[in-house]
């Protein structure tokens, strides 16, 4: 990556059309962002979710109906972040599109979603935030401890094997056939992580679970994707790390993998998080 790119780019960001957000208008978290300095600014809203989701949906009910915009927001999104866009052209290159979710059983949707879409974006994250568990169900991985813990952990003969799940989807979307706007990052690929403290989960990864991450981060290299350096996780009360931790970012930037520093910010007060940490560590 070049000189200082960490410093420069807010590569992860919502907006007021992010129904668990803080509902703070995009506008001031771009003043924001040219406040802090930052040249490059990525809008990247939750993607709408496929509406047959519901059914294959377990947990509760706010953790699939306020995880993205509706599709019904998507022409009032794409007007207010273009009127942001030009706007603001000559302070700060503004982005626009999405985080789509990875879903194993819905790939085609996701695909026929982004063949509609895709020519309005230029930037887009692909993400894991739910996977099966139990009752074979969606449940969602980031919504609360106690989804978390009964429809994954206790289907989960330890944290090991819970890992390797999670790892083995990320591995999948990375392959996934999304079409010719196939988002052009991986997002988050440690979210897995963000109770770990709660749940005292292992800290470190067992050789399956290293080997998984080191095909990740392959695949990942071969198809000239990004990597989300995501600062979140360094601000979340029980996982205190960012996603993915350094360990891995040093993995990846050894490989040749371009990291992309993202807050993840869902309000103006979370622009550019972890901002002078990440700086140093590159």
């Amino acid at each position: 990556m070049g000189d200082n790119d960490m410093l420069k780019r807010e590569g992860h960001s919502h907006t007021e059309f992010c129904p668990h957000g803080s509902g703070d208008d995009v506008e001031l978290m771009i003043q924001r962002a040219i406040h802090l300095g930052f040249k490059e600014y990525s809008i990247t809203e939750h993607a709408p979710l496929p509406p047959e989701l519901h059914n294959e949906y377990a947990g509760q009910k706010t953790g699939l109906t306020e995880a993205s915009m509706s599709m019904s927001d998507l022409d009032a999104y794409f007007k207010k972040m273009t009127l942001m866009k030009t706007k603001y052209a000559d302070q700060i290159h503004i982005h626009i599109g999405f985080e789509v979710d990875y879903l194993a059983d819905f790939v085609s949707w996701t695909r026929d979603f982004l063949d509609e879409y895709g020519p309005r974006t230029d930037d887009n994250i692909l993400s894991v935030h739910f996977m099966k568990g139990k009752d074979d169900k969606y449940w969602c991985v980031d919504d609360t401890m106690q989804d978390f813990e009964i429809g994954l952990l206790s289907e989960s003969e330890n944290a090991q094997t819970l890992f390797a799940t999670y790892f083995n989807l990320v591995d999948e979307s990375v392959t996934a056939s999304l079409g010719q706007y196939a988002p052009n990052r991986i997002g988050h690929m440690t979210l897995i992580r963000k109770f770990q403290d709660h749940f005292n989960l292992d800290s470190q990864y067992n050789e399956t679970n290293q080997k998984l991450i080191q095909e990740i981060l392959r695949k990942i290299l071969d198809r000239g994707l990004q990597l989300d350096f995501n600062a979140a996780g360094l601000y979340k009360a029980y996982c205190n790390q960012p996603y993915p931790n350094f360990k891995i970012a040093i993995q990846a930037q050894q490989m040749g993998i371009q990291l992309i520093y993202g807050s993840d910010a869902h309000s103006v007060a979370e622009i550019g998080h972890g901002y002078h940490g990440f700086a140093e560590f590159f």
